[in-house]
């Protein structure tokens, strides 16, 4: 599955979902993880809000989880309805701890709320 995160330094979850300059997206699965590319926001001629927070959605729709330090209500339910599932993480948390968490939790018994997003991705939902 892909995953992104909202990060200014490739490290960190470090960026609130609105502000995100660039989404780090990476491939995960029961055995390991990797790197597959920046993701940078343009915000060329953007007038609205909305604008902002569908140019993001667009940019990540093909992910199952989005990690984000922060994202306001509107802009979840945007995420959640292209089949992305956001979460929250405590600013500054390390995106390769993220990962080798998610590689465990994959390779022994999922979470349901993990097997239930991976379900909806692989449904296109």
């Amino acid at each position: 599955m892909k995953v992104a995160f909202a990060t200014e330094d490739g490290k960190r979850v470090d960026s609130h979902f609105g502000r995100c300059r660039v989404f780090s997206v990476f491939e995960v699965d029961s055995q390991s993880y990797r790197w597959l590319e920046p993701r940078e926001v343009s915000e060329q001629n953007i007038q609205m809000e909305s604008e902002k927070n569908e140019r993001r959605v667009d940019l990540i729709k093909d992910c199952t989880l989005l990690f984000v330090c922060q994202i306001g209500p509107a802009a979840a339910a945007k995420v959640t309805r292209s089949g992305v599932m956001p979460l929250k993480v405590e600013e500054g948390t390390e995106i390769v701890g993220q990962l080798e968490r998610l590689v465990a939790m994959l390779a022994n018994k999922p979470p349901l709320w993990l097997v239930k997003a991976m379900r909806k991705a692989e449904e296109g939902v």
